[in-house]
């Protein structure tokens, strides 16, 4: 890994509005650009809208999709990418060369490169599949970056292979924050009264986002992932209104000892900035437990418990 100077977004997107939202990210790159910025993370399925998508019929799914590569999106932020020479991940809904449907995000790079993944613990729609591979790959200066989509970085395995399979940035786009938890102790709705009189009472919604809807809620177990694995952390979220839900927006971005190095606590669009530095990476503990690792004891790992359920049953609560 060399020294990275590195972007995080938070936006709140237009459901549907893809040619709105994809004109929002190219605004925030034009100013990372200008801040000499290598690589800039925007969230999960920033382009083509997040929760709205839940109501959907198939067919309206459908028409939200593209093909990865070839899609109008894709081809957009490739092109971008190689404009401002800057790695740019994106999140749509890809569809692939048997009609199946899945939510992506997709990192192009300058060199015309892209890596493209497929989030693994999909629920948003039932037209939606899982992805069932990690996504490892390297940016144009030999950084091994990977990427981890939403729920898909609740599961302490998924970060722990991510970084076995080498990765030094971990890319965590998100659409979280102010989420109907079932659980009666993690995050919780916040009143969209609050969001649509944010400029008349701004702190009200502050306190909201701080919270344990929020950054509080983060901090439970963001640091972890990025200190227990030796990974620098990018995580990029939603804000404001999404459908029926206010996410907190909380942009930030992490170093291996899970320290924040630069966050947001804007209520609205905003972008951090920080540079991510070689040598924090190889004594960090995560890096230094990855080699104290004893694999012959843990086969329990890959073992079911029974327990194990559809991913929709245990988001929502539906029969899985």
């Amino acid at each position: 890994m060399h020294d990275l100077r590195a972007a995080s977004v938070q936006f709140q997107h237009a459901p549907g509005g893809t040619g709105a939202n994809f004109s929002k990210l190219t605004a925030f790159v034009e100013e990372a650009a200008r801040r000499d910025v290598d690589l800039v993370a925007f969230p999960e399925m920033c382009l083509t809208g997040y929760w709205h998508v839940r109501k959907l019929d198939r067919e309206a799914v459908n028409s939200l999709a593209e093909p990865v590569p070839g899609g109008a999106c894709t081809e957009a932020l490739r092109e971008l990418a190689a404009a401002h020479e800057m790695s740019i991940g994106a999140g749509l809904i890809e569809r692939d060369e048997h009609g199946t449907l899945f939510n992506s995000y997709v990192v192009a790079m300058p060199d015309g490169r892209y890596a493209c993944h497929r989030k693994l613990h999909a629920f948003i729609s039932e037209h939606i599949s899982s992805g069932d591979s990690y996504t490892v790959f390297d940016l144009p200066d030999g950084t091994r970056a990977g990427i981890l989509t939403c729920y898909d970085n609740n599961l302490i395995e998924n970060a722990r292979i991510t970084a076995l399979m080498g990765a030094e940035v971990l890319f965590a786009p998100h659409q979280t924050g102010g989420c109907r938890s079932r659980s009666p102790r993690a995050m919780g709705g916040i009143d969209p009264a609050l969001w649509n009189n944010r400029g008349e009472d701004p702190e009200a919604l502050r306190r909201e986002f701080g919270g344990p809807k929020g950054r509080a809620w983060l901090m439970r177990w963001l640091p972890a992932r990025a200190h227990d694995n030796g990974l620098y952390v990018l995580f990029s979220n939603g804000v404001g209104l999404d459908d029926d839900e206010v996410r907190t927006g909380n942009a930030m971005i992490l170093d291996p000892y899970g320290e924040i190095l630069a966050e947001s606590a804007e209520i609205g669009d905003d972008m951090v900035v920080a540079t991510l530095k070689a040598d924090e990476l190889p004594m960090s503990s995560g890096r230094r437990w990855l080699k104290a690792r004893r694999p012959e004891l843990y086969g329990p790992l890959t073992s079911r418990t029974g327990s194990e359920a559809a991913i929709r049953s245990v988001r929502f609560g539906e029969e899985a």
